[in-house]
């Protein structure tokens, strides 16, 4: 190994981004054992690289004790004086052992293992790179689809988009370019996996994030989302400043910003509501687009009977039961909806339910 060696490690430094003191390192050890391999595994030795020149020095490490038990590894205080005179019980002595013909059987036995070393470092950046970035999104091409399972490109890796994680009614096609959220990193013996997922409301969230620069700079707080992805999804916002308002800015100039959530859902439907501390309020906002007459509450339960116009009650509920089941999770109340007659047909008149003022 010479000086050109030692460029090559230069440019592995820049290509694969590993530091050159990780290579030597690896470089080194294969050497120690492509040693032990060729002339003795009960030695005790170090290999060092010379940074400048691509010198190689292999060096025995014998430790200094007052009576010899292994001639491989130690050597008597008496004859490691005879070396320098300072040395005492516990030292190291470390002499040169290359062999002549060292150079040559290094480079066939290390080449594997360096190989193998640099790989695992890369995997190791991967992981390092994407594990801090768990509940972002990624934008990849979509590379290759094997069993419905899509596998997307995702610069340096390749990331995993199952099909439980997949919106029912999306294609996806190779060469595509996709936008993703980072579900899961986890390590395996074939390197980092890098789980994706289109469905995961924290893709909505992240979407809006990117689209909405008061979420942005926290003028704006999305307080929950509940989705059936490809469907639906209702997000509850709010602002602190009573002069903001959290739905218009989500909404956007003629809904340019919500529609830019929409095109990158492939036409989702997205139900955008204000945030009430009230659970009435909150319950009455949250079956947007139905408008509620009244809420009764059972905060034992943390149930509520919800009262809407006749002709509003097949809206209220939704397509098998979608709006109101969306509704229920992101408010975290049980809902029960009736239309004016059920509920006046079957209760006496004075338990009337709490009226929610409409907003003009």
């Amino acid at each position: 190994m010479n000086k050109e060696f030692i460029q090559a490690i230069m440019e592995l430094e820049k290509e694969k981004e590993i530091s050159r003191e990780v290579l030597l390192e690896a470089i080194e050890s294969a050497l120690v054992s492509a040693y032990k391999k060729n002339y003795g595994q009960g030695q005790n030795v170090r290999v060092e690289i010379d940074e400048e020149t691509g010198d190689i020095n292999v060096l025995s490490i014998m430790d200094v004790v007052e009576e010899v038990e292994d001639e491989a590894t130690e050597i008597s205080l008496e004859d490691a004086r005879e070396i320098d005179s300072r040395y005492q019980v516990g030292d190291e002595v470390a002499y040169q052992v290359t062999p002549m013909d060292f150079g040559r059987i290094a480079a066939q036995t290390a080449k594997q293992v360096i190989v193998q070393r640099i790989r695992e470092a890369e995997r190791g950046m991967i992981f390092d790179n994407y594990i801090t970035r768990q509940g972002e999104i990624a934008t990849g091409i979509i590379h290759r689809i094997s069993n419905e399972t899509v596998f997307i490109n995702m610069g340096k890796t390749e990331g995993i988009l199952s099909v439980n994680e997949q919106v029912p009614g999306e294609t996806y096609n190779v060469g595509n370019k996709i936008k993703v959220y980072i579900m899961d990193v986890k390590k395996t013996t074939k390197g980092p996996q890098i789980y994706l997922s289109r469905s995961h409301p924290g893709l909505v969230k992240k979407l809006f994030e990117l689209e909405v620069p008061e979420i942005q700079e926290g003028i704006v707080e999305i307080k929950g989302i509940s989705r059936e992805a490809g469907s639906r999804t209702k997000i509850a916002v709010y602002a602190e400043d009573p002069n903001v308002d959290p739905v218009g800015a989500c909404v956007g100039a003629r809904g340019s910003r919500v529609q830019g959530v929409v095109d990158e859902l492939f036409g989702e439907k997205i139900d955008i509501i204000p945030y009430s501390d009230e659970p009435v309020n909150y319950i009455s906002n949250v079956l947007s687009p139905a408008k509620v007459e009244g809420v009764l509450l059972s905060e034992e339960e943390k149930s509520s009977l919800v009262i809407v116009p006749d002709y509003q009650l097949s809206l209220a509920i939704g397509k098998e039961g979608q709006n109101v089941r969306l509704a229920a999770r992101l408010s975290g109340w049980k809902i029960d909806i009736k239309s004016h007659t059920q509920y006046y047909g079957e209760q006496p008149a004075e338990a009337e339910p709490e009226v929610q003022e409409e907003e003009e």
